[in-house]
């Protein structure tokens, strides 16, 4: 099994800037990729970005030069960095990984959620 820990968001006036990070653990043969999705009361749960094993990433756009993924750790944390937030971007933020627990085993994994909260 692969478990995911999510830390940071919180509350961010307009314009600010907030880091969050997810870490995975367990039983991890490989990760294939490690990606952000938000949800926001009353709306479906979307991507916001996302990056493979071969680092190459992809943004929705509404987060397009605002928000950059990136790796670390050996690969098995993923930090998203949020600026120039807008109200907009309220909404709980979920770590999603692809891995392979064995070579022949893959799964789909959530984190618990991490609050984000734009407001002055």
């Amino acid at each position: 099994q692969v478990q995911l820990e999510e830390s940071g968001g919180g509350l961010v006036q307009p314009g600010g800037s907030l880091s969050i990070s997810c870490v995975a653990s367990g039983s991890i043969f490989s990760i294939v990729a490690m990606a952000w999705y938000r949800q926001a009361p009353g709306k479906e749960r979307e991507l916001v970005a996302s990056i493979n094993s071969g680092h190459a990433v992809t943004y929705a756009d509404a987060v397009k030069g605002r928000f950059t993924i990136s790796r670390a750790n050996g690969g098995n944390t993923v930090y998203l960095q949020m600026s120039g937030l807008k109200p907009e971007d309220t909404a709980t933020y979920y770590c999603n990984v692809r891995a392979y627990e064995t070579p022949f085993k893959w799964g789909d994994y959530w984190g618990q959620g991490t609050q984000v909260t734009v407001s002055s």
